[in-house]
């Protein structure tokens, strides 16, 4: 296959990938116990890329495809994204079907909740160090991990990028690790402790990706209805962190 990412750590394309078969590797007599292929190589990208990718799997597999039930073009499709080429991804779609005669089946489940979900942190302690640090009561390693691993900056609600408005600082966490970093961002207003910040874009990695490194404990989980009420729906106390432990 072709690569069309930009982060080696989503790329399964990468030399040396430990995901999927390369052509070379592929053994037809497989075809025997299969009703299908998949590939799985897009991360947050558009239809082009789709295409790009569609091309490189049709060149080195497509003559395997016929008499298939279905293929699976994946997950990555950021299908909900404003700028996405939707009719670009129909035609290829309906192109490839009508080709091989198979049900074409996606996973675009980060498009589903995209943008969606907040986690709200609390401003425990400001440092300064050459530069001003919030210190807040959640962590990029453990509840934001795409951060570290992307890199990804979250959107901060009512914030701006570093030194748009007035008052920039570091945000971080209260864990040992130095690098728990989530971005520097800036401010209308000078944070003071006890401030909340409302992270925006949460509801997908940060939900299914968090952990308890030092003892962090896990967000609540709660819905905020239309007319402003919230609903708890999770708590997560000292028993959850125990019992992941043993």
């Amino acid at each position: 296959m072709s690569s069309t990412q930009e982060h080696g750590i989503y790329d399964p394309c990468a030399a040396g990938s430990r995901l999927g078969v390369t052509l070379d590797n592929f053994d037809p007599e497989a075809l025997k116990y299969l009703d299908g292929l998949h590939f799985h190589t897009l991360c947050e990208q558009n239809s082009d890329a789709l295409e790009t990718t569609l091309a490189a799997f049709e060149e080195k597999f497509g003559k395997y495809l016929h008499g298939l039930k279905w293929v699976n073009f994946g997950g990555g499709h950021h299908i909900t994204r404003d700028d996405y080429d939707r009719e670009r991804l129909i035609k290829l779609v309906s192109d490839f079907k009508d080709k091989y005669g198979v049900t074409v089946y996606l996973e675009p489940g980060e498009a589903v909740a995209l943008n969606a979900g907040y986690l709200v942190t609390e401003v425990m302690d400001i440092v300064h160090n050459e530069l001003d640090t919030a210190i807040l009561d959640a962590s990029a390693a453990c509840h934001m991990p795409d951060v570290l691993e992307m890199p990804y900056r979250p959107p901060l609600y009512l914030s701006g990028k570093e030194g748009e408005k007035p008052y920039t600082y570091r945000l971080s966490s209260r864990t040992c690790l130095a690098g728990d970093i989530t971005g520097d961002y800036s401010f209308d207003q000078p944070l003071e402790v006890g401030d909340r910040l409302c992270f925006e874009d949460m509801a997908i990695y940060s939900m299914v990706k968090n952990n308890t490194f030092n003892g962090m404990p896990l967000p609540d989980i709660g819905i905020l209805h239309a007319d402003g009420t919230f609903e708890l729906v999770k708590r997560f106390g000292y028993e959850d962190f125990k019992n992941r432990l043993s």
